[in-house]
């Protein structure tokens, strides 16, 4: 098999994602069977560094381009692929004008523009003055849209703001939780140090191991079953919702199914857990996340949830709704451009919507976790304010020290103080906390 060229599989990457609306990750791993370690993480690291500085990179090109605008976007990829590698990566200047040249070629597109572009690149490695004005210097500085550094400049300053912004740029530890139904972090930490695989134990959460030396996938993979790839906040959500054996438990939004399996192992695999998801095709991750566990307390349903009929109530209700994603930008660096303040308010409208409907399900006294991946109080805040302006049976639990603990669950929920702030909401960012931006809070409902 002839072997493949990275350059041009980046080239075609970043196509498929910007231009087909395809996920990074997704994309990527598609091309790994054709590729060796070193030429896949070549790939990676292009695909996802033009993708974190596509707005620095094309304003060094103005430099150099009198309208960027006009080529065509494979051009226009091109020569950011080409950029990102001489200002960010040590690869020869004769290579990077040579190869990506060689890309352009045989495409037969405009290979002596791309050839005198970065033949004037390389030499000056220069990119225009950045505008005095803090919101627009941050924006260009980190690669985010000028409307989303805004609001972070009024809630948090400048400082702040380019704190979260840098943060978002950085490339995140891999986490992995262990799966406690098989086995203990102590035994999946004695097999990573002898794959000499360095690693430490979270800082909250009980069950979880970060990566922090080099690895290949291919290493962890193996681990699968055992593990589950889960960034510590996402493992604290769990944790807050405080799941017991004996109990109905609903996931109303349970693919890819991280949450799912963690309630499974927090309740011993002794809960009745209804898993409702309305794609097909995230459906089947979930089902095959939950035979990888060896689960088997759980129930799954393909429903929009808002048309969820149960035939019981829920001691627990986990909505872990669909969002914007923006709290997770360093895992997920494209969303950053896909969103604006309009779309931001019609997930709000949605999450109302789903909240309103899977309240409806939960039992007098039990507990409701609202949650999302997402920095922006139209998310958070906001949806809840509204909810429970509406639905006046509801309230805020705020006091976490009104739920008895059981020996196992206390260390972990005590944890959770640190990110719970006086009306009961949960934050995590990735500039304070080295983890994903989610917001959650636990709801209940009173008594008839």
């Amino acid at each position: 098999m002839k072997k493949k060229n990275p350059r041009l599989l980046a080239l075609r990457a970043l196509t498929e994602i910007w231009r087909k609306d395809k996920r990074p990750r997704e994309v990527l791993d598609s091309y790994g069977a054709t590729l060796d370690s070193r030429d896949m993480a070549f790939l990676q690291e292009v695909v996802y560094g033009v993708i974190r500085n596509r707005l620095y990179i094309d304003r060094c090109l103005t430099a150099y381009l009198k309208d960027p605008s006009g080529l065509k976007s494979a051009t226009l990829n091109n020569l950011r692929l080409g950029a990102y590698q001489a200002f960010f990566m040590r690869v020869p200047d004769r290579a990077v004008v040579f190869e990506t040249t060689e890309v352009e070629k045989a495409a037969g597109r405009n290979a002596g523009l791309v050839n005198a572009v970065l033949r004037k690149v390389v030499t000056g490695k220069a990119c225009p003055p950045l505008p005095e004005d803090p919101i627009e210097r941050i924006s260009i500085l980190t690669s985010h849209p000028v409307w989303l550094i805004a609001r972070w400049v009024e809630r948090f300053g400048v400082l702040e703001a380019e704190a979260l912004a840098k943060a978002n740029n950085t490339i995140p530890q891999l986490t992995l939780r262990v799966n406690t139904l098989r086995t203990e972090r102590e035994r999946v930490a004695a097999i990573l140090s002898k794959m000499g695989i360095e690693f430490k134990y979270t800082d909250f959460s009980p069950a979880g191991i970060k990566i922090e030396g080099s690895y290949i996938f291919r290493e962890i993979e193996g681990l699968l079953g055992d593990v589950f790839i889960q960034d510590e906040a996402a493992q604290l959500i769990t944790c807050f919702l405080q799941p017991r054996a004996g109990q109905v438990i609903l996931d109303a939004c349970a693919a890819p199914g991280g949450k799912t399996t963690h309630i499974a192992e927090l309740t011993g695999d002794r809960a009745r857990i209804y898993a409702v998801e309305s794609s097909a095709e995230r459906l089947r991750i979930l089902q095959e996340n939950i035979r990888r566990q060896g689960i088997g307390s759980v129930k799954i349903t393909c429903s929009d949830i808002r048309e969820f009929k149960p035939s019981e109530g829920f001691h627990r209700i986990l909505l872990d709704a669909p969002c914007s994603s923006l709290g997770v930008i360093r895992r997920n660096p494209d969303v950053r451009y896909k969103h604006s303040p309009e779309k931001l308010r019609r997930f709000h409208e949605k999450q109302v919507e789903m909240l309103t409907a899977v309240g409806r399900h939960l039992l007098p006294h039990g507990i409701m976790l609202y949650s999302v991946c997402s920095t922006e109080p139209e998310e958070g805040e906001e949806v809840i304010r509204r909810f429970l302006h509406k639905e006046r049976e509801f309230f805020i639990i705020d006091d976490m020290k009104n739920l008895p603990l059981t020996h196992d669950e206390g260390p972990a929920v005590d944890n959770l103080r640190e990110f719970i702030n006086d009306e009961g909401y949960f934050r995590t960012y990735p500039h304070r906390h080295d983890m994903d931006g989610f917001f959650a809070v636990r709801l209940s409902r009173k008594g008839i």
